[in-house]
């Protein structure tokens, strides 16, 4: 297996970036976070998965190794493919998603495009097993964290994406009740 690259990005595009090691150029399809680290004429580091079929091999690129475990986990998820994974890896930071599956949030991935309600409850019952056995969902999940999930739905239901509700509840006092976080992520909204 690929599981690292470093060399010189020779292009990128919104679909893929190409790196140049030794002669060889690799088309990598990356995470937002990768892409992000991949600039044309620089040298980077990217850390890779092969994902290998019949008909294909296709290199995914990660910003880091938690992102590519991440990926690999979600892959052994039932319907979960690499392009669904690549999805959901890259609209999150990992300690974000493991928070979220230690949460039991499914709405959190019933919004990103390609999951359904039963793919999301199936994402998280399953890798709620696995992160559990590795003893990480203990870490993940804060005693508050029920509170924190009134908050973010009242938030949407102001009309914020889930995301823009993250984004906006991440500069509140975490031991806040629900709704002074509200009111602080309003006021500084505003």
């Amino acid at each position: 297996m690929i599981s690292r690259l470093r060399g010189e990005v020779v292009s990128r595009s919104p679909n893929g970036v190409v790196i140049d090691v030794g002669g060889v150029g690799y088309l990598v399809n990356p995470t937002a976070s990768a892409h992000k680290l991949a600039q044309p004429g620089e040298e980077a580091a990217i850390e890779t998965y092969l994902h290998v079929r019949e008909d294909v091999l296709q290199l995914f690129g990660f910003a880091e190794v938690a992102e590519r475990e991440l990926f690999e986990l979600l892959l052994s998820v039932q319907g979960v493919g690499p392009k669904v994974a690549l999805a959901i890896v890259s609209g999150s930071s990992p300690a974000e998603l493991r928070r979220a599956i230690a949460l039991e949030d499914t709405d959190r991935f019933q919004a990103i495009p390609g999951i359904g309600k039963k793919t999301a409850q199936r994402v998280v019952m399953e890798l709620k097993e696995k992160l559990g056995s590795l003893g990480e969902t203990a870490e993940a999940t804060p005693l508050s964290a029920k509170p924190h999930l009134v908050a973010r739905d009242a938030l949407v239901e102001l009309g914020y994406s889930l995301v823009e509700a993250e984004e906006a509840l991440a500069g509140t006092d975490p031991e806040a009740p629900p709704e002074e976080r509200v009111r602080e992520a309003l006021k500084k909204a505003a």
